[in-house]
């Protein structure tokens, strides 16, 4: 049997599903600019973090830094501790994850099923625990020389969403105005808004972090919301080129899951916690622009790693997390289901009008 053509639809390792993933249009209310979500939960892992995590290894097998049978050791609060333990399956690496208690216990059990060892730091209280977890890693990778890949400071995270912004340019062309996106170590949102603004100088590029996090200032406080945010102790990270964001917002875990939940029961659309969040700023945002703007929003993760918290009312309720005020403001930013009228379809036009794939 011939190879393989690497063109072919069929692949030969699951890392060469990474990318593609499609953009749905959300109905906004009437006179309000277009929000376009990028939905990364398509990718293997369920995040666009795998993207990032291929670029860190494929960048240090090249520099020789990780050779045949090398150890992987990364400090994470899930997403990217998926994807390095995907791609260290796949290719034959030993992944240490160093994690705490703020993580998702699905994000946890993902990566031992792909046989990642985890070494779990900080209080059992379920609080943050970014500055142990990382010093427990470095410390880890000196004494065992073993590969740190460093996700706050490493050149390849951002590196890895230059074809995320390929992505875009070519379902968009240059027709992107605002860019949402979470913050977190930077990668996803400076690296996919540097290589648009190659080409698209007048995009703004807006950030959205947890109330609590430091990123944007203030003193930092206790947050619900995962995978994004500094807590206050932490090393903002050097991949956050505050120079390129125009705009940086915060949310309350409250309109972050609210939306998540929202969008699940009122449109079908299951995202994470702090892909709610925003979602829910950039929502806001469409209704003060007009109806020729095009945001997109980088959706980082699905919601099904969150059932145990986002989207279990009764973790909801013991945190105080519900709002009914946010509840009734997506209510007037969103076309409820039932007053939308269906997408219109020809013989050279089959595809619904609210889903484009890249």
């Amino acid at each position: 049997m011939p190879p393989i053509a690497s063109h072919s639809p069929i692949k030969t390792r699951i890392s060469d599903l990474i990318g593609q993933s499609p953009l749905l249009e959300l109905p906004v209310a009437a006179n309000g600019a277009r929000v376009l979500l990028k939905l990364e939960q398509f990718n293997p892992t369920g995040s666009a973090k795998i993207r990032m995590a291929r670029q860190m290894i494929e960048e240090a097998e090249a520099q020789g830094r990780l050779g045949p049978g090398g150890w992987i050791v990364e400090s994470t609060s899930g997403n990217t501790g998926l994807g390095l333990a995907l791609l260290a399956a796949e290719r034959g690496y030993r992944f240490t994850a160093v994690v705490d208690h703020h993580a998702s216990a699905d994000k946890l059990r993902g990566m031992r099923a792909y046989g990642a060892e985890l070494i779990q730091v900080g209080s059992a209280d379920g609080s943050l625990a970014t500055a142990d977890r990382d010093a427990t890693a470095e410390q880890l990778a000196q004494q065992h020389d073993a590969f740190w890949t460093q996700q706050h400071n490493n050149p390849g995270n951002a590196n890895g969403y230059h074809g995320l912004a390929d992505e875009l340019r070519q379902a968009l062309g240059d027709d992107i105005h605002f860019l949402f996106g979470a913050v977190g170590t930077g990668g996803s949102l400076c690296g996919t808004g540097r290589a648009l603004r190659q080409h698209i100088p007048n995009l703004r590029i807006v950030g959205v972090e947890p109330e609590g996090s430091v990123i944007f200032g203030g003193d930092g406080a206790p947050y619900h919301q995962s995978g994004t945010g500094t807590p206050a102790g932490a090393e903002i990270g050097g991949l956050i080129d505050y120079e390129l964001i125009d705009e940086g917002l915060r949310v309350s875990d409250a309109e972050a899951f609210e939306t998540a939940r929202y969008l699940a029961r009122r449109h079908a659309v299951l995202v994470g916690g702090s892909a709610g969040g925003v979602i829910y700023k950039a929502l806001q945002h469409a209704r003060t622009l007009d109806a020729g703007s095009t945001v997109v929003v980088l959706v980082c993760d699905g919601g099904e790693k969150y059932l145990d918290t986002v989207f279990n009312d009764e973790w909801m309720a013991a945190n105080d997390l519900y709002s009914e005020r946010v509840v009734r403001e997506l209510d007037s930013l969103l076309q409820s289901p039932t007053s939308r009228k269906p997408p219109t379809t020809s013989p050279a036009n089959t595809q619904p009008a609210l889903a484009q794939e890249v």
